[in-house]
């Protein structure tokens, strides 16, 4: 393995991987431990599916559109599959801990890879903040925790999840399959007693369950169909963490074996567990006893009046704030590790410890962690729209990066350059231009919301030209790096 990455396959220069068709090799893919097994990589899967997006953001999104959730939920969730498929065949043609962004340099070239790494950053950076902020949220539902300041419970979030993710990658693969199976139970204990409640009729909150539910509340759009359209940008966030899988790849053994069936498996989970869920919510409860301030699982075990209900889902779903915390940790360091060997990133982001974790680019994402720390203490109210706004431009911005991959990989393979898997995107090129369409709407409606939302878009102009400055001030160590790679 080389100790360099080699040339982009854009470059035409002779002996170059394009020219010669010799597999891409990425620097940043050495040194890591293979530790991550089937059962690991399997639920980080189902977690990567499963998050903060659903257990907290489901209650505000539900508040402000009714039933119709669900079918912006399904919706979404067809194009987070056709971008972890996409993903997917990447991964069967070259596993890499660099995901896309090892992906963007031999398809894109340096700049891609400069650009869909620190997108992915800005990601799970903000996102990082949105989790601990609902897991100090869900804390403070205990008396015990209601006194205690909003920002030292981030703190103490973050401050546990990272200490666990600095010690080995078989830790991280333990803590998330012990994360996924909890939310999984507690999604799966969930449907039993909505499914039981509704056939049985039994009271929640006063209330019967039932279809009369969404008719008597003015139907599946109470308010219209515009805003479900305004919380779309909300629901993708709930699906930031499918791609997750990608990066898990490079650190798997049998990734050809694993893989797709990790993959193919996301799809059946989100229409269960995603748009299952929410349509049961919709018929226990009127959309109207829902809030953006308790977890709509929470609110419906609450209203059932048995006690201690409410407290194991609300200690579930603080399991899946800080599972998702976890993830993006885990993500972040191997895919600043790439872009760092590559000379696009801090230096220190490279730096392994004796567990073979990139400790480097943990710490500098858990540094923005303890910004949120200090947003949480100045807005605790706010901090989680405005965070959850700043990560879904990040989602967008790496969502795209993989289907222009994508879309290049395929171009490349009918020009014979490079050859697809068996394992493919069904569709393509089609399938790839229609997300490219949906994430650019999704884009539009951030916009057209107003609010939070619009300021957000409005920063764009600003994070470009952070990009296109940041790229200046690395660009000779990435020529200088680029020199030196070795040619066949």
């Amino acid at each position: 393995m080389s100790d360099r990455t080699m040339p982009a396959a854009d470059t035409q220069s002779p002996g170059s991987p394009a020219a010669t068709g010799a597999p891409h090799i990425d620097a940043g893919d050495a040194g890591y431990s293979k530790d991550l097994k089937s059962r690991h990589v399997n639920m980080i899967a189902i977690g990567g599916a499963i998050g903060t997006g659903l257990f907290l953001g489901a209650g505000g999104r539900l508040a402000g559109a009714g039933p119709s959730l669900a079918i912006a939920y399904a919706v979404c969730g067809v194009f987070a599959f056709f971008v972890v498929r996409a993903l997917g065949e990447l991964v069967l043609y070259r596993p890499s801990s660099g995901a896309f962004v090892s992906y963007a340099r031999e398809f894109m070239g340096e700049k891609g890879a400069y650009s869909a790494g620190w997108l992915y950053f800005l990601n799970w950076s903000t996102t990082a903040i949105a989790d601990i902020t609902a897991a100090a949220t869900y804390a403070h539902f205990w008396a015990m925790f209601s006194d205690v300041p909003q920002w030292l419970l981030a703190l103490i979030a973050l401050a546990v999840v990272l200490a666990a993710n600095l010690i080995s990658v078989k830790y991280f693969g333990e803590m998330e399959f012990w994360f996924a199976i909890i939310k999984v139970a507690a999604l799966v204990i969930f449907m039993c007693v909505g499914i039981f409640l509704i056939a049985t009729q039994h009271e929640v909150g006063g209330h019967t369950p039932g279809l009369s539910t969404i008719t008597d509340s003015g139907g599946i759009f109470p308010m219209g169909m515009l805003p479900m359209l305004m919380v779309v940008q909300g629901v993708v966030f709930a699906y930031a963490s499918v791609e997750l899988v990608g990066v898990a790849a490079g650190e798997t053994k049998n990734p050809e074996k694993i893989m797709p069936k990790a993959i193919n498996s996301i799809m059946w989970r989100v229409g269960l567990f995603y748009v299952g869920s929410v349509v049961l919510l919709a018929l226990l409860l009127p959309y109207t006893a829902f809030s953006g301030d308790q977890s709509p699982f929470v609110t419906v075990f609450d209203k059932l009046g048995i006690p201690g209900t409410a407290g194991i889902m609300n200690l579930v779903v603080l399991t899946a704030a800080l599972s998702s915390l976890n993830s993006g940790l885990y993500s972040t360091g191997r895919i600043l590790r790439s872009m760092a060997m590559a000379g696009s990133a801090p230096k220190f982001t490279a730096r392994m410890n004796k567990g073979q974790v990139p400790y480097g680019g943990i710490l500098l994402t858990a540094a923005f962690g303890v910004l949120g720390v200090g947003l949480n203490y100045v807005m605790p109210g706010e901090a989680f729209e405005i965070v959850l706004n700043l990560a879904s431009i990040g989602i967008l911005g790496t969502w795209g990066m993989i289907m222009l991959c994508s879309l290049l990989f395929w171009s490349r393979s009918k020009e014979g350059r490079v050859t697809r898997p068996s394992y493919k995107l069904p569709w393509a090129p089609y399938t790839q231009i229609v997300t490219l369409v949906f994430l650019a709407t999704v884009l539009f409606l951030m916009w057209y919301g107003g609010g939070v939302g619009r300021i957000v878009v409005n920063l764009i102009p600003v994070i470009a030209l952070l990009l296109v400055g940041g790229w200046f001030a690395v660009r000779k160590r990435v020529a200088t790096l680029a020199a030196s790679r070795p040619q066949d």
